[in-house]
């Protein structure tokens, strides 16, 4: 690339890697940071919700951030050159094939005013010397202005070639307006996607954490598919790393061979509540959306999870902060205490305070479980049979991200 001003002093350029190199060990938080910020600024309500797109959304913020610090340590203070990778490229792609088309200028304008700030405490902590970091500023601020311009023009030409090589951008179009409760007739929307609405239905998300693990995402999107042959089944390529499956039927959709198909693959799958016709079409993908999201949020390692076990923990965890404070309240040391202990109470709960039940699916000895309610009993703040409903609500928040705990209070 044409370089547009001349480079630093060997001084200024020792500086700026020896930030560039402080910095890019932090880029995770950092761009963490920086995609709560653009999310906000440039893109419309599905990627909000939708938390495979987010988390693309993420490795695009870090995949620019690492590009611009690992070449201010291998070139200090010259003109960086954009990469976009076949991870971002998918992404783009993906976008642009739900319709959604962000505003990487205001996105990289927000970024600017964060990013900047960090960079300049970081080498005001590193510059003593005030004429060197007049030098550094100087030209970094040149770099990174210049790499926020050719990025925003090499992304925009990578959105216009994915949206002259999408083949699928309607059918996948008028399945978003369906989602979003935009009024659309089911005979319409049947005609379009060749699938019949006035049924049960199921949504699913099916995902994996990485690009690299797309061939069981395939496999398993086929096992589907085939799983059940008086079973309607809707597939829409909603990103990379995940499809929105719907199956439908007579009756509501039978959810077993969906959790014996995760657990043959390296995949992760959210399930909504089953609804009928349009409407529980619409209601049981945005459940399946909220359960995705839960999951994702909490860094859980589920693998199934049907929302209507977990509604309650989505209210409850959207602050992670009061989330950590409800269960200590509720809890107190069992949280912390043998998981063993809190997996018995949960079960015991559960099975409606049968402990011959509890016992069967633990496969333990009924004195065993007896033992272990107990003292999980003693252990907790809030007693079961004082208040049942919060005893399990927090418990059921351990079993799903005991990382909870490791979070700090606020």
């Amino acid at each position: 690339m044409e370089e547009l001003w001349p480079p630093p002093t060997a001084e200024a350029a020792e500086a700026i890697r020896a930030v560039s190199q402080r910095l890019v060990a932090d880029t995770d938080a950092l761009a963490e940071v920086l995609s709560a910020s653009t999310r906000r600024v440039h893109y419309n309500p599905v990627v909000l919700t939708d938390a495979s797109l987010g988390e693309e959304d993420r490795e695009l913020n870090r995949s620019d951030l690492v590009q611009w610090l690992t070449s201010n340590i291998q070139r200090p203070g010259q003109r960086v050159e954009p990469y976009v990778g076949p991870r971002i490229t998918a992404y783009i792609g993906d976008l642009v094939a739900r319709g959604i088309a962000p505003d990487f200028a205001e996105g990289w304008r927000a970024a600017l005013g964060i990013g900047w700030r960090r960079w300049l405490e970081e080498c005001s902590a590193h510059c003593a010397d005030r004429d060197l970091l007049v030098d550094v500023l100087d030209v970094s601020a040149k770099s990174l202005v210049q790499y926020a311009l050719d990025s925003v023009a090499t992304l925009h030409e990578t959105s216009l070639a994915a949206a002259m090589g999408n083949a699928d951008a309607e059918a996948i179009a008028l399945i978003q307006m369906i989602a979003s409760g935009a009024p659309v007739s089911e005979e319409f929307a049947e005609g379009r996607l060749r699938y019949r609405m006035a049924r049960w239905h199921v949504g699913l998300v099916l995902w994996v954490d990485d690009p690299g693990q797309q061939d069981s995402l395939e496999e398993a999107t086929a096992a589907l598919r085939s799983a059940d042959a008086s079973r309607s089944t809707l597939v829409a390529r909603s990103s990379t790393t995940s499809r929105w499956i719907w199956l439908s039927g007579a009756d509501a959709p039978d959810l077993h061979p969906v959790e014996k198909i995760v657990a043959a693959n390296e995949v992760r799958v959210s399930a909504g509540r089953p609804g009928r016709g349009l409407d529980g079409f619409r209601a049981s993908h945005q459940d399946a959306l909220s359960a995705q999201a839960l999951i994702v949020r909490l860094g859980s390692e589920r693998r199934f999870t049907a929302y209507a076990e977990v509604e309650l923990i989505d209210a409850l965890t959207k602050d992670r902060a009061g989330a950590r404070r409800f269960v200590i309240n509720t809890l107190g040391p069992l949280a912390e205490a043998d998981p063993a202990l809190r997996q018995a109470l949960l079960t015991y709960v559960q099975c409606g305070f049968n402990t011959t039940r509890a016992a069967a699916n633990l496969y333990a000895h009924r004195n065993t479980v007896e033992r272990r309610v107990s003292r999980a009993n003693e252990l907790s703040v809030v007693k079961v049979e004082n208040n049942p409903t919060h005893v399990a609500a927090a418990l059921l928040v351990l079993d799903i991200a005991p990382e909870v705990m490791a979070a700090s209070s606020s």
